[in-house]
């Protein structure tokens, strides 16, 4: 048995035929399935922010220059760039029980050998395998969100999904500060490590794959929730690898807009989350821990954007996910202005315009998420977002050791320039799709002729 084989979907059970106990059985998995992906993304997070929270740490005690720093950054979001497209490609044909689980349980491992290591060269292996292994965490999140949540639903469920960024984000700045602190940098590796590892033989034992391998119907049908009314007639077929890459990512120009706007706001969103500490320290004199509390507050910020922008996407759009990105990107502009306003230490300020700030950048970063998986196909949802993720980890590897020598050679307020650039961007490339619900060619290509063909 090849792991292949072990990580292929699980097969359909016959369908049950009594709706109380279809009712039933989808109220128990719809939460379950929830619950424990919003823990495991949320860990994935333990693992890949413990670096970041330990680069003070790591500068003080290795003296490691911010280039350096920002270049360990940039190969985990290279990486994981990378590892979010391909692995998406295996995500729409693997089993996410097991695809997820795996991925952080070896993200724990490499913790561990990064927190045991001292050298640049090792740093830079050990941080890359981590980011590969860190792209095995979305694809199950982004299948079993379309596949366990309809469209006129799915805004919300997705939004709070999403805060398991912020949760994860918001804790470790504070935890592995703590740890440096009083046991040494290491220690804010090794603990996260030991922690994703039990953490993945957890959800290998909660999560499931979709509604009909347990012998319930497709979440459209069982919610009378489909996307237009010709997906409601149309028999549901099987995608070919090829017709899911080339026919719905591809060739979809939607996926390609939202693919450069993802570039710009990851760009903003790592920068803002690598950078803010030390931005904080250097320039207004913080503490480690104040300087983390401040950053704590971008992730509370994050989490209350997340769910604003899934509750007015389903609500007062109507299942509209661009107009969402194209205000939340123009809005973040705003906080980075308050930035170059106030230059003087002063943490209610500070710790108010890093709140609004992830209120604004977390919107789009999740709603693009959604947009891409609405705008190509059900069944190709994980590609879809895989690949606009790896767009947008090539905007996170360039808030790295780009915007590191940008920092170093010209500067703080060339910094806060470059994001509001960036914001800009994000919302003018979005804006041809504000009216944009979801893709016509996934109605036309549900005939099983064209299928076949």
């Amino acid at each position: 048995m090849s792991v292949l084989d072990f990580l292929r979907p699980a097969p359909h059970a016959q369908e049950i035929e009594d709706p109380k106990v279809v009712a039933k059985q989808y109220k128990y998995w719809r939460i379950r399935i929830f619950y424990s992906m919003y823990m495991g993304y949320a860990f994935y997070y333990f693992t890949r922010k413990s670096f970041t929270a330990a680069m003070p740490a790591l500068q003080a005690d290795l003296g490691l220059g911010k280039f350096e720093l920002g270049l360990i950054a940039s190969i985990l979001s290279l990486t994981y760039g990378a590892s979010k497209f391909l692995s998406g490609i295996l995500g729409d044909r693997s089993n996410p029980r097991y695809f997820m689980s795996i991925g952080l349980i070896f993200t724990g491992i490499f913790n561990l050998f990064f927190g045991m290591s001292s050298a640049l060269w090792a740093f830079a292996v050990f941080w890359g395998l981590n980011g590969w292994f860190q792209g095995w965490g979305w694809p199950g999140c982004a299948k079993l969100l379309t596949s366990w949540y309809s469209q006129s639903e799915r805004g919300r469920w997705w939004s709070f999904w999403n805060t398991s960024h912020n949760l994860g984000a918001a804790v470790i700045p504070i935890f592995v500060a703590l740890c440096a602190e009083s046991m040494g940098w290491r220690s804010a590796l090794h603990i996260p490590g030991i922690l994703c590892i039990a953490a993945g033989f957890f959800l290998m034992n909660r999560l499931r794959d979709t509604p009909e391998s347990l012998g319930l119907p497709s979440i459209e049908k069982f919610r009378d929730d489909y996307p237009n009314e010709a997906a409601r007639t149309a028999p549901e077929v099987e995608l070919s690898g090829r017709q899911i890459l080339i026919d719905y990512v591809l060739k979809n120009k939607f996926i390609w807009v939202l693919a450069i706007a993802s570039f710009f706001v990851y760009a903003i969103r790592t920068a803002v989350n690598d950078w803010s500490m030390l931005y904080l320290m250097e320039t207004k004199g913080y503490s480690l821990i104040d300087s983390s509390m401040c950053v704590f507050c971008f992730e509370a910020g994050g989490f209350c954007g997340s769910l604003s922008a899934g509750w007015v996407s389903d609500v007062i759009f109507r299942g509209k996910r661009n107009p969402v990105n194209v205000l939340f990107s123009a809005a973040i502009i705003l906080p980075l202005l308050g930035f170059q306003l106030f230059t003087s230490h002063n943490q209610i300020i500070d710790g108010t315009l890093l709140f609004l700030l992830g209120f604004c950048i977390f919107g789009p970063q999740m709603m693009i998420g959604i947009a891409a998986a609405e705008l190509s196909h059900k069944k190709a949802a994980a590609s879809a977002t895989g690949f606009a993720g790896c767009f947008a980890y090539l905007g996170a590897a360039a808030a790295g050791a780009p915007l590191g020598a940008i920092i170093k050679y010209w500067g703080w307020n060339e910094y806060l320039m470059t994001l509001f650039g960036c914001a800009a961007a994000a919302a003018l490339v979005m804006l041809p799709l504000w009216s944009v619900k979801a893709n016509p060619k996934e109605s036309l290509d549900r005939n099983p002729v064209e299928e076949s063909t």
